[in-house]
């Protein structure tokens, strides 16, 4: 039980407020007395954030580390800049790659990880076309054992990244029927292949903007058919995948009810390494930008602290705004903001205390103070 001065509900700020937790789970929120004994924090109140994209963190590359340790440590180097729920991000790989992340899934859900949510394949179902960092050599077609390994619902919450040009209607209608989160990405699909994925029951776009066909007068591609239609879409803003102005164009298109914000982070997140093997390669750091020795972008060191504070600084958005793309936006796209994404009374005590620079002061997780900076 403790007494907030800003606290950011999906009504908005309340000024000066008594949380009460039991048991993990935020149970009442009221005005503060005026004379009290409680704990009382300076600062903004927001939720924990939601990351659909995370390949990695903490020096720890999912696709090269598949087990539930590997995963705790993952979530422990995110946490710390305000991720309270993720779903680890297994990279295009091989069959018995995919079945080793299954594995790591289901025996961190058995061993109640905490924040670790679900599970995300992006690919192997892609376009080499447009396949970005992603190795060619395992981009195939879907196979009915990689259908039913997706299907399992001892994996929990599942979410898979699709080219449609490649993955057909019949089986996007499949893996929606058992409950899958289909997105869209690294795909050169044409408009008319893009609308037919979503019709079939895709819900959304991964890291909008790239690795996938651009907006064009008369071809809209990937970008134009996720801006016209109501879907979901991530974005990374990182100020190296996406230009400010882009974002404002998909933020403004969108609204914050259907944007995301991601990370798409790699082993180096949260870390002060510079490099690190990947596949028959490396990615290499050159500030806050990672990129295999060719140059292509090689997902990010990002942070979700970070990807809010560059959306209000960088894209004139609202803190409040930014913290929902980042929070109940996600949750109510995998289907669990009866639980998480924002604070209220009945939700799971996922939240952080920040200062007037964004900071992260104080966060909790299930109800556990994790953090508190001097």
């Amino acid at each position: 039980m403790f007494v907030c001065d800003q606290v950011l509900t999906p009504q908005g700020w309340r000024q000066n407020q008594l949380i009460e937790v039991a048991a993990g789970v935020i149970t009442a929120i009221s005005d503060a007395p005026a004379q009290h004994n409680y704990p009382s924090y300076q600062g903004q109140l927001v939720p924990g954030f939601i990351d659909v994209q995370v390949n990695g963190g903490g020096g720890v590359l999912f696709n090269q580390h598949r087990s539930a340790s590997a995963l705790e440590r993952i979530m422990a180097a995110h946490r710390e800049h305000g991720t309270t729920a993720l779903l680890p991000t297994l990279i295009t790989d091989s069959y018995s790659a995919m079945h080793d992340a299954a594995a790591a899934m289901k025996a961190a859900k058995a061993e109640g990880i905490p924040g670790i949510i679900g599970v995300h394949f992006e690919g192997p179902w892609l376009s080499t076309a447009r396949k970005g960092v992603h190795s060619e050599q395992f981009i195939r077609p879907p196979s009915a054992d990689e259908i039913a390994l997706l299907s399992d619902p001892a994996l929990g919450t599942v979410m898979v990244t699709v080219a449609p040009e490649n993955v057909s209607v019949e089986v996007i209608k499949k893996l929606s029927a058992a409950g899958i989160k289909v997105f869209l990405g690294h795909s050169d699909a044409s408009a008319a292949q893009v609308n037919a994925a979503l019709d079939a029951g895709a819900i959304g776009f991964t890291h909008l903007y790239n690795a996938m066909s651009p907006l064009q007068s008369r071809a809209p591609g990937m970008v134009g058919v996720c801006l016209a239609r109501d879907c979901y879409a991530g974005l990374i803003v990182d100020g190296y995948h996406v230009d400010p102005q882009a974002c404002q164009v998909a933020f403004r298109a969108k609204g914050k009810t259907q944007m995301m914000l991601v990370t798409d982070a790699m082993a180096l997140a949260a870390t002060d390494a510079t490099e690190v093997p990947f596949f028959d390669t490396r990615i290499v750091r050159d500030g806050d930008k990672l990129t295999t020795p060719d140059g292509t972008l090689a997902g990010s060191c990002l942070t979700m602290i970070d990807a809010v504070r560059n959306t209000v600084q960088q894209c004139a958005v609202s803190l409040a705004d930014a913290v929902e793309m980042a929070s109940l936006t996600p949750a109510r796209m995998l289907g669990l903001d009866h639980m998480l994404g924002s604070i209220e009374v009945g939700k799971q005590a996922d939240f952080m205390l920040l200062d007037s620079e964004l900071n992260i002061v104080q966060l909790w997780q299930q109800g556990t103070p994790i953090r508190k900076d001097a």
